[in-house]
Formats: C-alpha cells, structure tokens, sequence
C-alpha cells in the first residue's frame, strides 16, 4: 500500500525522513545494542538522547538561558491545570477562542478564580478577539490563551496586551512552525502530536523564575520544580515519545534549515490553498481572514451531505482525514510541518475535480 496524504489534526502526519530515521534504528539506537523502547531512562545513551533533544530545541527556538525545558505527560490536558496550580495566586484572565480555552476554563475554574474577558462563542469561534490593556483584572497573575485553534481555525497573528501580567500560551498546533520570540512568553507548552512528534510528550518552556512557587500540598507530578530538579526524569519520562521529538527536531535543523525556512513552507502551504478556496464557487472558509490559521484550514460547500460525500471521496482517493469537527462540520485540512508540498497540490486538484463535478 502507498502512503496516504494524511490531514489529521493529531496525531498529525510525521516527515517520511524521522520515520525511516526510527526505522533504522529501531533495533539498535545509537549502537546501544537496543531499541529505545527498552532503554533505562537512567541510561548514559538515553540520558544523550533527551540531552540533544533539549539542545536541538533551545537552538531552534533561540529559546533564552533563563527558561527551563520540561517533558511532561498527560498531553496539553495536564497543563490546564498545571499551569493554574503553578502559576494561580490571585486570578486567571482568559481569551476564549474554542474549545480548548473552554476545557482550559473548566480547569481552572475548579483551582481559583478565573475570568473569561474575551470571547468569540457567539460567532462560533471564527475570529481573534481584539482586548485592550483595560481589559485586564486588575489583580490578574497572568492572561491564558491558546494562540493556534485547531479546530476552528484561528490564530493569534498579534500577541494580547498584557502589561505587568504573565503570558502563558498552548503552542500546540502552531509551535515549529514558524520563528516565535520566546522571550515575550512567559509559559509555553506544547503537546507534541501535532508539530513535534507523537502523543505521548508535552513539551513546558517555562521562566525559570516561575518554578518553585506551586502551593506545598500539590502532587509532585503537577509541580513543575519536580520535573525540574530531576531533569523531567523524577519518574520514567515517555522515553520513546521524547526519542521522536529529537529526530523531528534533527530534521528541522539539518534538512530543513530552520524555523525561518520553515516558516515559509508553512506560509506557502497555506496560502495556496486559501488562494484556492477564495476563488472557487463551491467551497469556503468561514474565519476572519486577519486571523486565519496557517495550519488548520476548515472550509465547507455549504451543504452538509456534498460535504460528506467529498469526504468520502477524497478519502478513497488517499487525502485521508478530512472531516471536520463536529462542532464545525465540513471539512479541515491540517498543514503541519510534515505535509510536503505534493500534498497540498494533490488536494487542490481534488478539490477542483470534485468542484467541476459536482457545481449545480
């Protein structure tokens, strides 16, 4: 069987380079004799392992000295309460933008006080909102947002004002993507099945300043001073998950060149396919276009059985993944790192093929 062009949200698709990379290491990583998978997590070749995973990502992102780089587990869920219970003295301020920021509030809410100042629910999350520096609690420790929207398809093209708060931001779908500017963050944190590898790793890139504030009588693995006494090794990590990572990591650095190259095949990627929808007679994207995602694209004909059928369609003719959420319906490509460029063209192509076929 050929490979798939694979569309999902995440787990997202992995460069064909890291897979094979895996596969040739599978039975011996690193002439340890092993597979990673049986690898001590105490071991000097694990331990080589996690080091260059950990150097790769501060290179890339030029993350600055005074940030710590964790390894957490329990996906980008996990963090929605960490991060209150880390971080949360007085109040919380979130922008609203979906469906994660509402689990994040949910989570929240159930650790301290939390104010939603912003929201975009009533036009179903299809656009940024705007707020302005008085916008803000007054006694607020830091403003929460999900900067990337996977499944509506937004993003933050301008960080929120945030003046005397910290930032604390899900990079989820977005980090690797593009250059960020790290030091205008306080918190970041990353699932990685969608950019960076697969399930199983959350990547923290947290102040250093900001660790070691956590009440006393949290769980040891909800504080983030744990994971950072111990090397984000104070239990066993997602050996393998992490093993992933470092090799996505590589292949930014080595075949790609770096964020700034693949900041423009992020943008390239998108932009043909948007130039396409904006054009076609049949599809179209209901995002605000200042605040379009460049990595989740949800378009829709406007008719839920076609969209069904395209689907299908598209799915028998290997563009797999492509229903939307249910919460959007329609369709929604995902153009993570690791869709190649033949991909998005093969998508086009389809699209105008089933277009032409099925335009009343």
């Amino acid at each position: 069987m050929t490979r798939v062009y694979n569309f999902s949200a995440g787990p997202a698709c992995l460069p064909e380079w890291v897979l094979k990379k895996a596969q040739e290491e599978m039975l011996d990583a690193h002439g340890s004799g092993m597979s990673v998978m049986e690898m001590s997590h105490r071991s000097s070749a694990f331990q080589e392992i996690l080091d260059t995973c950990k150097a790769r990502l501060r290179r890339l992102m030029n993350i600055p000295d005074d940030y710590e780089i964790l390894f957490c587990q329990g996906g980008g869920t996990m963090q929605f309460s960490m991060v209150p219970l880390n971080l949360l003295k007085h109040s919380a301020d979130i922008i609203n933008t979906g469906q994660w920021t509402k689990k994040a509030i949910m989570e929240h809410q159930k650790l301290g006080k939390t104010q939603v100042i912003a929201s975009s629910a009533e036009d179903n999350f299809t656009y940024i909102p705007k707020i302005k520096q008085e916008d803000l609690t007054s006694d607020s420790d830091y403003v929460y947002i999900c900067e990337n929207n996977t499944i509506y398809g937004t993003k933050y093209k301008e960080l929120p004002p945030h003046e005397g708060k910290l930032l604390v931001a899900d990079l989820s779908s977005c980090i690797l993507s593009e250059r960020t500017d790290v030091s205008k963050y306080d918190l970041i944190f990353a699932g990685a099945q969608k950019n960076m590898g697969p399930a199983g790793v959350t990547v923290v890139i947290i102040k250093k300043d900001l660790i070691g504030h956590a009440k006393e009588n949290i769980p040891s693995l909800l504080d983030y001073k744990t994971y950072a006494d111990n090397d984000s090794m104070y239990n066993t990590p997602p050996c393998y998950a992490i093993y992933m990572v470092g090799l996505v990591l590589q292949w930014l650095e080595e075949e790609i060149g770096g964020l700034e190259e693949m900041e423009k095949l992020t943008r390239q990627r998108a932009s043909l396919l948007y130039d396409y929808i904006d054009q076609s007679k049949l599809y179209s994207n209901p995002v605000a276009k200042e605040d379009r995602s460049y990595t989740n694209i949800p378009f829709v004909t406007g008719d839920a059985e076609l969209d069904k059928k395209f689907v299908k369609e598209a799915n028998e003719a290997g563009l797999v993944n492509l229903k939307g959420h249910r919460t959007v319906g329609g369709m929604r490509a995902s153009l993570y790192n690791a869709m190649p460029m033949e991909g998005v063209y093969a998508l086009i192509d389809f699209m105008k093929k089933f277009e032409k076929e099925n335009l009343a």
